[in-house]
């Protein structure tokens, strides 16, 4: 069934997907907004939760999913209201840079667990005469999907924010706190990090 929207970020769905372990029990889609990708990895895990923030975002997710998924009106940063090193797959597409990134990963890792895998889409802005030129080599294919796709852009009353870390800064800062993980800068003003959790008494 085709995304009833696109995207930056719904773009890189098909990424996340790829990464979530096979046998996924629990799986956690933070700042799920209106639960399209939550939706989609429920059938990838046994159960699904999703989270945000957003009153409006919730409402849509629910009246819009059955099944597996349950959906959580709630800042994930508080340390209270989701259990901490419980999922097997945690996912972050346009999150992080929502809060202070630290603070933002740090609380991701504990959520996820031993053995577990995070997977984050990010977004940055440009520093250098370098980060000018692979944003704008990512015109031209932005300009092509969107019109081969169309329609729908994102859900009403989605929030929106601006990153406050640069390219080389989220890199630095990724690799520094989730050490090992796989980071990538991606063409369509995105980077992602894959980062797998050591087993509890590993390296």
């Amino acid at each position: 069934m085709p995304d009833p929207y696109w995207n930056h970020n719904v773009h890189y769905h098909p990424l996340v997907l790829d990464a979530v372990p096979d046998g996924c029990r629990e799986a956690l889609d933070v700042g799920c907004g209106d639960g399209l990708l939550a939706r989609k990895l429920a059938r990838k895990a046994a159960s699904v939760t999703g989270v945000d923030r957003s009153p409006e975002m919730i409402r849509q997710a629910r009246a819009a999913t059955a099944g597996n998924i349950t959906y959580l009106e709630a800042d994930y940063l508080d340390g209270t209201t989701l259990p901490e090193g419980t999922y097997d797959f945690v996912s972050a597409v346009a999150v992080v840079h929502h809060a202070p990134f630290e603070e933002a990963v740090g609380s991701l890792v504990r959520l996820l667990a031993p053995g577990g895998r995070l997977v984050i889409v990010g977004m940055a802005y440009n520093e250098t005469a370098l980060d000018w030129f692979v944003s704008g080599c990512g015109l031209p294919g932005s300009m092509l999907l969107r019109r081969l796709r169309g329609g729908k852009r994102a859900p009403a009353g989605m929030p929106v924010e601006d990153s406050a870390m640069h390219w080389g800064e989220a890199r630095r800062a990724a690799r520094r706190l989730l050490p090992g993980c796989r980071y990538r800068r991606r063409l369509l003003w995105r980077y992602t990090a894959v980062w797998d959790k050591p087993q509890e008494g590993g390296p």
